[in-house]
């Protein structure tokens, strides 16, 4: 059991690492985002729909929940459309550290859905995750429009996060999953007819390299890393998971750095609006833990 408990935890730093590697192919590839949202949900959702024939799931749920899964879809989707064109409007680094205040959002969200009291710690963490974003917009104000697209891009995610733990406590994940994916498509589609120029020529002429790094972004980066993450939650604590995670921007960073260096390269005072950020976020998981830990031994 040791021994899988560790090689579980491994796992968990590759999955996180994975999601960091999100950002480089959002740059790798060469469409414009709404279009790649839409690839990626559409083949992950084929993919999806693959494992579950495979492991012969029963996916057959009622109108009510199927309604509920499609809001949800809706919400990922936007938060991957917000976040491939924040990066597209100023860099992986931006966009990540963005991504990183959706705990500032959770720490709001999180009681009006779950009808609890904000904690006070919370508010205090929001304010120093402001001062952070205020660092890091006066240093790079040039990039204003990609840092109110991964301001959104945050929000978005932490009301899909927050929607799916309801979802959670009552269906199987991957058929959660699965719904999810086919609803982005079916909402991108129904845009795209409604409001743009629907589907031309071009938007089905892609080069190789991006048909590669779709496939890669939607198998790997998606549908895998998603199974994966249900798996390791088997031997690993809920907190040890939504920690770990808290590290994806460092790890995108990190690889951004050494893939883009030109591009990626940042003033201090952006990296010390980041670190401020991302510190925040992992003491607020640390004491979440602490209380709840404390919650257990006095019960």
């Amino acid at each position: 059991m040791p021994n899988a408990k560790l090689n579980n935890y491994f796992h968990l730093h590759f999955l996180v690492f994975i999601a960091g590697f999100t950002a480089i192919l959002g740059k790798l590839i060469s469409i414009g985002s709404i279009p790649l949202v839409w690839y990626r949900m559409l083949i992950a959702g084929l993919l999806m729909f693959g494992y579950i024939k495979l492991i012969k799931l029963k996916i057959k749920v009622d109108i009510k929940a199927m309604l509920k899964f499609f809001g949800a879809g809706i919400f990922i989707a936007l938060h991957w459309i917000t976040f491939f064109e924040s990066i597209n409007q100023s860099n992986i680094s931006i966009a990540l550290a963005m991504f990183s205040i959706g705990a500032f959002f959770a720490s709001f969200i999180e009681p009006l859905i779950y009808r609890r009291q904000i904690i006070w710690y919370e508010i205090i963490f929001g304010i120093i995750v402001i001062i952070g974003v205020v660092l890091i917009t006066q240093s790079e104000i040039k990039y204003i429009n990609g840092i109110l697209l991964g301001i959104s891009s945050a929000l978005f995610s932490t009301l899909f996060a927050v929607i799916n733990g309801k979802f959670i406590e009552k269906y199987n994940a991957t058929v959660i999953s699965f719904y999810e994916f086919i609803s982005g498509v079916v909402f991108i589609t129904l845009f795209l007819l409604l409001f743009q120029d629907g589907f031309s020529a071009d938007f089905f002429m892609l080069s190789t390299s991006d048909w590669v790094w779709l496939l890669i972004l939607a198998s790997v980066c998606t549908a895998y890393a998603f199974i994966g993450a249900v798996h390791v939650m088997k031997y690993l604590s809920p907190y040890t998971v939504i920690l770990t995670y808290n590290l994806e921007p460092i790890y995108g960073v990190l690889m951004a750095l050494i893939v883009f260096p030109k591009s990626e390269t940042m003033s201090s005072q952006f990296y010390y609006g980041a670190i401020l950020i991302i510190v925040t976020v992992l003491l607020d998981g640390i004491l979440k833990n602490y209380k709840n830990m404390k919650k257990k031994t006095s019960t």
